[in-house]
């Protein structure tokens, strides 16, 4: 099927552990209609999905793709950080649709950096990419998804990966005390655990509980706000901190990767201090791997600014998927 033929509009969505994001493609890349709805106001996705349709007002859509916050084996989906759990066929059937293509989220922000506007990334330290390189993709959401883009002869192969669960590496001492307070509270210690909103408000749990404080309950934006205005010391070294880590991870994957192509930061959290982050510890950091500290330096890091970067790469999944049916 090409997708010159009458297949628009199509129904393309990003659905994260707080938010499913749906929008209409109306031509290849045009979309409209885009809405942002609260999983959690919705007991199944084909209830969030028909309302959204309503508010759309009720197109006949025949081919959709969705991006989804959660590995995507065989039919089955159970969503890490949401309770949703469903049946990719029986979605398929409830909802009327001759496609329905489910791709994990990080790989969907991979395919979209490959349809990024330049002025939408802001680059953080190194030099100029390196055309046919890999590229890495990472981001700290309600997760910490992890992808990376391999260059192949017909372009860049999507990775979907778990990236984000693999064991966290401490840097120094401060690491070390924070991955103990996390490991006495979860067993295993993933990145995840400390890349994410969830993980701003763990730092901050073991950094109070180190100095002897009575912490305070803090939502991740109210221990941003109050590290960027000054008026908590404790707050600015849990962001400080965070962002070092950032750069631990963000460079493990670029040298694992090879990412000669740049290391791509996405996700929600990183944009609402960007000033900030662009001399936060996390270039430093990145940087500090040893004998292999000026292979690193020259890898720009770019940070994401596109609004709804994971609707982009499940239409460029769904495009891919039909012009090969």
């Amino acid at each position: 099927m090409s997708s010159t033929t009458t297949n628009f509009p199509r129904l393309v969505a990003d659905i994260g552990g707080t938010n499913a994001r749906f929008a209409l493609e109306t031509a290849n890349q045009v979309f409209e209609k885009i809405e942002v709805l609260p999983c959690n106001d919705y007991n199944t996705i084909v209830d969030a999905v028909k309302e959204y349709l309503k508010r759309a007002g009720s197109p006949v859509i025949k081919h959709a793709a969705v991006a989804i916050a959660n590995p995507v084996f065989g039919d089955w989906l159970q969503m890490t950080n949401h309770h949703w759990s469903f049946s990719i066929e029986t979605t398929r059937q409830a909802l009327h649709l001759e496609t329905l293509l489910f791709i994990n989220d990080f790989t969907a922000q991979a395919l979209a950096i490959t349809k990024t506007d330049p002025a939408d990334l802001v680059q953080i330290g190194g030099m100029q990419a390196e055309e046919d390189a890999p590229k890495a993709v990472l981001g700290p959401g309600t997760g910490l998804g992890v992808s990376g883009l391999i260059p192949s002869p017909s372009g860049y192969i999507p990775l979907a990966g778990e990236g984000g669960h693999v064991s966290f590496p401490p840097f120094d001492d401060a690491e070390v005390m924070v991955w103990q307070y996390a490991k006495k509270k979860f067993g295993h210690v993933s990145a995840e655990r400390f890349l994410s909103g969830a993980g701003l408000v763990l730092i901050y749990e073991a950094l109070a509980e180190r100095e002897g404080v009575k912490r305070q309950t803090l939502t991740p934006a109210e221990i941003s706000e109050r590290a960027l205005s000054g008026t908590s010391p404790l707050c600015r070294l849990t962001l400080d901190i965070f962002c070092a880590m950032l750069g631990t991870v963000a460079s493990n994957l670029a040298l694992t990767l090879g990412a000669r192509g740049g290391v791509y930061l996405c996700g929600g959290i990183i944009p609402r201090f960007i000033d900030y982050f662009k001399y936060s510890p996390f270039r430093n950091r990145f940087d500090n791997k040893g004998r292999f500290d000026a292979y690193l330096a020259t890898i720009p890091v770019y940070v994401v600014l596109s609004k709804y970067p994971g609707i982009t790469g499940a239409a460029v999944a769904l495009e891919n998927h039909l012009n090969n049916m």
